[in-house]
């Protein structure tokens, strides 16, 4: 059985641009280009969710005119995609900070997730200047202020009403996390979600991550044994 949800650290389009003599922008093009086919295999998989890592809280350390090239590509991604995401009964969410993008991508973020907001099809989460670290901070701040008001005890405080205050609420955690380009960590990528979720550490960089190894890695997901901490009896 597939996962329901999928995430996708979409690694290496930098170092695939590096290695065919190409600027780091022609990656980030070869890399849009895939996260749309891999949107379409999972579509055709009947996976409900997918979440794709597009831009973390560090990648603002980069030069700025790859940042700049990042977020052009972001607002054209956006702009171009957003009447087939409704066509194709796509549910578009945002997780992430938002006031450090630019306001016309802010605005388009918006429309996207208003206009799809009924659709019940797969569930693409985009996670945009994003941190794990950062989301269970602002997890933390939301829940003592909320105690306060209600001069409740920390002790009562439970699994739950932290899930709940996370930018994921709603959405179930990842059964399934790859990461392409070799690379063997999880970059503060949904750190509390992931807790029980499976990994898979592709060698291809993201460009290269075609529909037949995406294939190959959900079929492989078939084969794990899932026991969250229990002991399965034979």
């Amino acid at each position: 059985m597939y996962p329901d949800h999928v995430a996708i650290i979409m690694d290496g389009n930098g170092r695939w641009a590096k290695n065919k003599g190409l600027p780091r922008l022609a990656g980030h093009k070869a890399g849009v280009e895939r996260l749309k086919e891999i949107v379409e295999a999972t579509i055709n998989c009947n996976v409900s969710f997918l979440t794709l890592y597009a831009f973390s809280s560090e990648n603002w350390n980069r030069p700025k005119l790859e940042i700049n090239d990042l977020m052009n590509l972001l607002e054209t991604f956006l702009n171009k995609e957003a009447k087939k995401f409704l066509k194709e009964n796509i549910r578009l969410r945002v997780i992430g900070r938002r006031d450090r993008l630019n306001r016309r991508i802010i605005d388009k973020i918006k429309e996207l997730e208003i206009n799809s907001d009924k659709n019940d099809g797969l569930n693409l989460i985009i996670a945009l200047d994003y941190g794990g670290r950062e989301d269970i901070r602002s997890a933390i701040i939301n829940i003592y202020n909320d105690f306060i008001r209600k001069n409740k005890a920390i002790e009562r405080l439970t699994l739950e009403e932290i899930e709940n205050n996370l930018m994921t609420k709603g959405i179930p955690n990842p059964d399934l996390i790859i990461r392409t380009s070799g690379e063997y960590r999880i970059s503060n990528f949904l750190l509390w979600q992931s807790a029980y979720s499976e990994y898979e550490f592709v060698s291809c960089n993201w460009p290269d991550f075609n529909t037949s190894i995406y294939i190959e890695v959900l079929k492989n997901f078939e084969n794990r044994d899932r026991r969250y901490g229990q002991i399965n009896e034979y």
